[in-house]
């Protein structure tokens, strides 16, 4: 089980039945902005807007990374993920981690 550090901005999801800490990092948010194409912060808050869900994996993907988590997309296309606790989740990551802007 993952110590989720709030103080850091990570939030926590459970994926085949284990917690992973998910955290935007900058490092997760270029990899973010690059895979889905986006050229500046406005566009990546656009397209997040449309996400679909092989995005959601992609953001996914980044965030666990940036939560020190090594899971990639052929683990994440074969796991047992909730996807209404997976979209709160990474709302919550990119709120902790943009709360003072």
């Amino acid at each position: 089980m993952s110590v989720i550090n709030r103080a850091r901005g990570e939030t926590d999801l459970l994926i085949n039945g284990k917690s992973y800490a998910l955290c935007l990092t900058m490092g997760a948010l270029a990899q973010i902005e690059t895979a889905l194409e986006t050229t500046s912060l406005e566009d990546l808050s656009t397209r997040l807007g449309r996400l679909r869900a092989a995005d959601v994996l992609i953001v996914l993907e980044a965030l666990l990374m940036g939560g020190g988590n090594a899971l990639g997309a052929e683990d994440l296309h074969a796991a047992r993920i909730d996807p209404a606790k997976t979209a709160t989740a990474i709302a919550q990551a990119f709120s902790l981690a943009l709360q003072d802007f």
